[in-house]
């Protein structure tokens, strides 16, 4: 049979109309700057025009609408080494206010001038003016810690353009918080500023459950409004605006003695870092079983991740292994870390920790006291992750005694923490002294469909050969200083922040990340950087399960679910909200099979008109 050309057109014009919107696969694309750059105090930001670079195993989902190719890093503020804090800008309050940056949780709040609980009165720190508080009127409660540091934070979930390092999105949900004793305030900070997944935020509970209600079990509009009520860090992930969807940590040193660089580099490495010589591990991700987020009826095979979490092959001290615990719960099984800047200190199994203590300190008692040992006496604290270990510096084991001088100090960065338990799988909680010596970079990966893009993380250790030498120069100098360590104190570059210009990253057009209909790129394998023992290449296959935190000061949250909440680092309750019930229109597998549908209408019409 003949047609016209008009006609053929107009037929394969039908079948294409047809066609329910759909993203993009996540894509790998090289790329590496060559556009004009612009400085100012810590910040560096670049519009992105093509060239080449890393590919392995950083992604990039190329949205149907991108307006910018950008990324931005960000000096972080130091208070004496127990909390770490970066410049958030509130673009419509007109305000730029220091927030504790904690990979620990996931939500982002800030005190506002109507907090009149002790820990805020009794604090210095800036608050954000109520009056230009664009509330939602959803409330929202937040739960920080382990049993023996819990804190929380209370107030309304409002809307807001917000920036960071020279990055902003535009209607982002954070707390408004009136009410808190979270330590983070007495430090300076007017808040936190969390990293963590989705499926630990409160704050995206609560949107979702005052816009779509609340059905036990139903993570649908969840999980397909990610985009739009997630977490600042997961939709700058998904905007597609990103030079790269990696976000990398490095803390500064300003104890015993200073050094190091504090950085946040949101949508690219540090300039010269080669990401094939880091070490790259998937996250765990949890189960329902193990206390992990529902999956959608859109993807009912996806297992999700709830923080940064990655798995210990083992400890070793001063290059010796230390044995497993033994406790209820971990004996012979998988041993996990939440990797947190949220955490001051390194916290592990209560055996594992008395042991090591013993070990540096002959007269360690037990008791809840740090243990003394001589300040000039370097020990190694080392975590194998992806075949290779990453020491914690000698000088960041130890913190100057109060009445010691620079001869005998006290072991108080390692503590002992809860054990595993259901939603909260991690053994050990790494915290500043693991950032402090070494390079740590996150990959979200696909929010929505995690096998396709899986979450990793990359380490680089920063730990010099020489440590224990410059541990003893930095003891004798302090012991020429009268017995005074060397110190210093970092605040946050609000000003610099508050007078940079700003691209903003749109949000994608729909909430769901379609998975990529080829096969996904295998996950990198652990390789040497050079620094440490060497290692062995490991498989990176995804892990089976899905977890919660357990930290220090601010820490995290639970996933929705039907299952009994789990709290921030605490093991406990959590705060408000949940996940609602499923979004109206098709689910996308009913789109995809739509798809597939109308791709073999387009055939059936190429066929008959011989196009």
């Amino acid at each position: 049979m003949e047609f016209s050309l008009s006609l053929r057109l107009g037929l394969l014009w039908l079948a294409l109309a047809a066609l329910p919107p759909l993203h993009a696969a996540p894509l790998r694309r090289d790329a590496q700057s060559n556009g004009p750059a612009s400085r100012s105090s810590g910040f560096r930001l670049q519009r992105r025009s093509g060239g080449e670079g890393f590919s392995v195993p950083i992604t990039r989902r190329k949205p149907v609408k991108r307006a910018v190719d950008a990324f931005g890093s960000i000096g972080l503020g130091d208070h004496s080494d127990l909390l770490y804090s970066i410049p958030v800008k509130y673009n419509n309050a007109g305000v730029t206010i220091a927030l504790n940056i904690d990979t620990g949780s996931a939500d982002h709040w800030v005190i506002t001038d109507q907090c009149n609980t002790s820990t805020c009165t009794n604090s210095d720190s800036a608050r954000l003016p109520s009056s230009s508080v664009n509330s939602t009127g959803s409330e929202v409660s937040m739960f920080y810690g382990d049993s023996t540091t819990g804190t929380s934070a209370h107030g309304t979930v409002a809307m807001e353009t917000i920036s960071v390092a020279g990055l902003a999105m535009e209607n982002q949900a954070f707390g408004a918080i009136d009410r808190t004793d979270n330590v983070a305030i007495r430090f300076g900070a007017s808040g936190i500023f969390g990293l963590g997944f989705p499926s630990g935020s409160k704050i995206q509970q609560a949107v979702v459950t005052n816009e779509f209600g609340y059905i036990a079990g139903n993570t649908d509009s969840f999980i397909s409004n990610i985009d739009t009520h997630g977490p600042l860090a997961s939709r700058m992930s998904m905007s597609g605006g990103l030079e790269r969807d990696v976000y990398a940590i490095t803390l500064q040193r300003n104890q015993v003695d200073v050094g190091g660089e504090g950085t946040m580099h949101i949508g690219k490495l540090p300039d010269g870092v080669d990401e094939s010589l880091m070490t790259w591990v998937p996250v765990r991700l949890y189960s329902v079983a193990d206390g992990g987020m529902p999956p959608p009826s859109f993807a009912r095979q996806e297992v999700y991740p709830f923080r940064w979490e990655v798995d210990i092959e083992g400890v070793f001290l001063n290059g010796v292994e230390v044995p497993q615990s033994t406790a209820t719960g971990t004996s012979g099984g998988r041993v996990t870390a939440l990797i947190d800047t949220g955490n001051s200190l390194i916290r592990g199994p209560r055996d594992v920790v008395n042991n090591i203590l013993s070990t540096v300190s002959p007269s360690f008692s037990g008791n809840g006291q740090a243990p003394p040992l001589p300040c000039s006496t370097p020990h190694t604290l080392s975590y194998q992750i992806g075949g290779k270990r990453f020491p914690v510096d000698p000088r960041d084991f130890i913190s100057p005694s109060s009445n010691g001088g620079a001869i005998t100090c006290v072991a108080d960065n390692l503590v002992p923490t809860d054990p595993p338990a259901f939603g909260a799988q991690f053994s050990w909680s790494l915290g500043d002294p693991f950032f402090k010596s070494n390079l740590v970079a996150f990959h979200f990966g696909n929010n929505t469909h995690p096998s396709v893009d899986p979450p990793m993380m990359g380490f680089m250790s920063l730990v010099p050969d020489n440590a224990d030498d410059l541990l003893r120069q930095a003891v004798q100098g302090a012991v020429d200083n009268g017995g005074v360590f060397e110190s210093r104190l970092d605040l946050a570059p609000t000003q610099a922040a508050q007078d940079l210009q700003d691209i903003t990253l749109g949000a994608e057009p729909t909430g769901v990340q379609q998975p990529a209909q080829d096969a996904p790129a295998p996950a990198p394998t652990g390789t040497s950087n050079g620094s440490g023992s060497s290692d062995t290449p490991t498989s990176n296959d995804p892990p089976t399960s899905n977890d919660n935190p357990s930290s220090d000061e601010p820490n995290t949250d639970s996933a929705p679910s039907d299952e009994g909440n789990q709290d921030e680092g605490g093991r406990g309750e959590g705060g408000s909200g949940n996940a609602g019930e499923a979004p109206e229109g098709a689910s996308l597998r009913g789109a995809v099979a739509s798809m597939w549908g109308c791709l073999a209408v387009v055939g059936a019409v190429v066929a008959l008109t011989g196009m």
